[in-house]
This record gives C-alpha cells, sequence and structure tokens, in this order.
C-alpha cells in the first residue's frame, strides 16, 4: 500500500532544498505551497516571472496536483495560457511519480523561451520600422507612380475644389453688390449729410481764414456788366 503522506512529505524536503528562496508553504492541511520561477535575464536583462500554487490531493501522486498560476510579471496572456497547457500536460504524463520538480523545470524553459520571443519580437518591429522609414523616404523623393486611375481622381478632386472656389467668389461678389449703397442711400441713412457742411462751418468760427487777396484780385479784372453790354436784351433771355 503506497504512503501518499510520506512520498509528499519527502518531496515537500526535496523541493525546500532546490528552491530556498521561491518556496513558501501556505498550509500543511492540505498541503499548499508556492513556488516562484524566474527567466533567465533576456538581452536587456528583462526578466519574466510567475509564481505557481500547487496544493496535494489526497492520493498525490497517484492523482494530480491542483495548480494555478496566482501571479505574473511581463507576460500576456496567451502567455498565461500556454503555461496553464503546459502544466496540464505535464502533469498528464508524469501522472504516478512525484512531479512538482519536473512541472517546475517545463514552466522555467518555458519562460526562458518567452523571453527570446521577446527579443525576436523586438527586432522584428525594429526591422519592420526601417523598412517602413525606408519606404516613406523613397515616397518623398519618387512621389507616387502617376496612373490614369490616380490621375483622373486627382482631376476629379482638383475641378471639384476650383468649381467651389469660383461659387464663393461668385457669392461674394454678388454680395458685395448688394452691400454697396447709393448715394440716395446713404443720404436716407444719415440726415445729417445735408447740414454737415454748415455745421462744420459755424463749428470753425473764428478759425475760418479767409484770403482777402483774392476779393482784390478780382476788382482788377474788367468784367462787364451785363447791363453795359449793348447787345444785351433781357428779352432775349427770356425766350431761351
Amino acid at each position: 500500500m503506497t504512503d501518499y503522506s510520506e512520498e509528499q512529505r519527502n518531496e515537500l524536503e526535496a523541493l525546500e532544498s532546490i528552491y530556498p528562496d521561491s518556496f513558501t508553504v501556505l498550509s500543511e492541511k492540505p498541503t499548499t505551497f508556492t513556488i516562484t520561477v524566474t527567466s533567465e535575464a533576456g538581452e536587456n536583462d528583462e526578466t519574466v516571472q510567475t509564481t505557481l500554487k500547487f496544493t496535494y490531493r489526497e492520493k498525490y501522486p497517484d492523482e494530480t496536483p491542483l495548480y494555478e498560476i496566482v501571479s505574473q510579471e511581463n507576460l500576456d496572456d496567451n502567455d498565461v495560457l500556454d503555461i496553464i497547457k503546459l502544466l496540464e500536460q505535464q502533469a498528464e504524463e508524469n501522472l504516478g511519480m512525484v512531479m512538482i520538480f519536473t512541472l517546475v523545470s517545463a514552466v522555467q524553459e518555458k519562460l526562458n523561451e518567452i523571453v527570446d520571443q521577446i527579443k525576436t519580437r523586438r527586432e522584428e518591429e525594429k526591422k519592420q520600422k526601417e523598412r517602413e522609414a525606408e519606404e516613406e523616404e523613397k515616397q518623398r523623393f519618387h512621389g507616387t507612380p502617376v496612373t490614369i486611375e490616380n490621375f483622373l481622381n486627382w482631376k476629379a478632386k482638383f475641378d471639384a475644389e476650383l468649381l467651389e472656389i469660383k461659387r464663393k467668389k461668385m457669392k461674394e461678389e454678388e454680395q458685395a453688390g448688394k452691400n454697396k449703397l447709393s448715394g440716395k442711400q446713404l443720404f436716407e441713412m444719415d440726415h445729417n449729410l445735408d447740414t454737415s457742411d454748415i455745421q462744420f462751418l459755424e463749428e470753425a468760427g473764428n478759425n475760418v481764414e479767409v484770403d482777402e487777396s483774392l476779393f482784390q484780385e478780382m476788382d482788377d479784372l474788367e468784367l462787364e456788366d451785363e447791363e453795359d453790354d449793348p447787345d444785351y436784351n433781357p428779352v432775349n433771355l427770356d425766350s431761351d
């Protein structure tokens, strides 16, 4: 008869010695413990990490242990799902034998693979950005090749923009014509226009200067009085 308690106790002692800094017992009945697994450092010293929680069933190792991920760092959801599937697979393959070390080792390898994948993914992203930058540079220097299709599209767009500009201009000119006021309209809007000159003279008062020499010069002009004109005939003026 298998002594499950003895096998479990012996495995716990072995695990504690193998993982002294990452092994923690949470309870004895049922036996529950955690092991934190960290990947090797990547190119930029980055790591990924997960903490696994195991619980012995009564007949472990003839029964698979309960397991779950209780925390993780730098892992996305897909990585977590992959680790759960890996634990399930390894547990089924090692049924009947103490297996915690095997499960943890499999997860350790998986984390190292994820770090390598992160490095590869970053390199691919860098190359993609370089290709995009190179293509953008080519487009900037060489422009877009002209085809019948893109020329017709450009022509249609250009004609539409030109037509819109003409419509706006015509509308502005039409509006300007409506807003232009005639002299009569200006007069009707400001009834003070007819008295503005008079008001100007009144407000000027003594400040208005008159050049008297102009009148003296007019006296010097030999202007004939119409009545002194022998040909002057008031009747004729009336007939006109």
